[in-house]
């Protein structure tokens, strides 16, 4: 799958960097295309970093509080790039990108604990970027027309977004999604993402209690409404698009 380089106000991150792209990035160099390649080193695999918010803690509030985003991103998030490493050292994937762990142990009983730390280390990248101090409102002109197209109009989109999310049983993702030509609303569970069912996510919203639970306790619709409402990057989702 190819490289979608994900850009936003204060950073620019692509979620298929490899352990010394992530080294790179953290250190403030940021790709403004998709990657080329960096040069090879002789030196062993670095260790995968947490990727940098592309905004600060407080930037969505009151949607998101920075004491949650403090949990979330802080915690959980790191939580699962720290296991991630402890797991994949000395082994065939201790220097492979993120995309293609996912990609090589989905499927896989025996590989379970990798893809799972992988693919949501991968879908929390993707989460914080699919969220913006200044999202919510009109999608891009492109980007509407082909919402339009599949879903009638903005609103419907957004409610069908709203169901799939308020809808997953348990913990996971809603998605926002291109299959070949025409957009669609999927669902996964726990870790699961879309990168493994050959289609091009745009967008996500995590459904994962702790995501949540901290502000909105029971109340996952409302959680995702005003993520809809007010912080939903349709900027993000028409650069992946394109």
């Amino acid at each position: 799958m190819e490289v979608v380089v994900i850009k936003s106000s204060l950073h620019t991150y692509a979620p298929g960097l490899n352990r010394r792209d992530f080294l790179i990035a953290s250190a403030g160099t940021f790709a403004t295309m998709a990657m080329s390649g960096f040069p090879q080193s002789a030196q062993a695999a670095a260790p995968l970093l947490l990727p940098p918010l592309p905004y600060a803690e407080n930037a969505l509030q009151p949607v998101i509080t920075a004491q949650m985003i403090g949990f979330h991103y802080g915690k959980h998030h790191k939580g699962y790039v720290d296991n991630l490493n402890k797991l994949i050292t000395a082994t065939e994937y201790a220097d492979l990108p993120l995309e293609k762990i996912i990609t090589g142990t989905s499927g896989q009983p025996d590989k379970a604990a990798i893809f799972n730390n992988a693919a949501q280390i991968w879908n929390h990248t993707f989460y914080w970027n699919s969220l913006s101090p200044k999202g919510g409102g009109e999608p891009p002109a492109a980007l509407k027309q082909k919402i339009e197209a599949a879903f009638g109009s903005v609103d419907a989109c957004k409610k069908e977004f709203a169901s799939a999310a308020v809808g997953q049983f348990g913990s996971g993702w809603a998605w926002l999604v291109l299959d070949g030509d025409k957009l669609k609303v999927v669902k996964t569970g726990n870790a699961d993402t879309p990168l493994t069912t050959g289609v091009k996510p745009l967008l996500t919203i995590d459904v994962w209690e702790h995501a949540y639970y901290l502000e909105y306790q029971n109340r996952r619709a409302d959680y995702v409404n005003a993520v809809l409402d007010k912080l939903i990057n349709w900027e993000f989702a028409a650069q992946n698009m394109g």
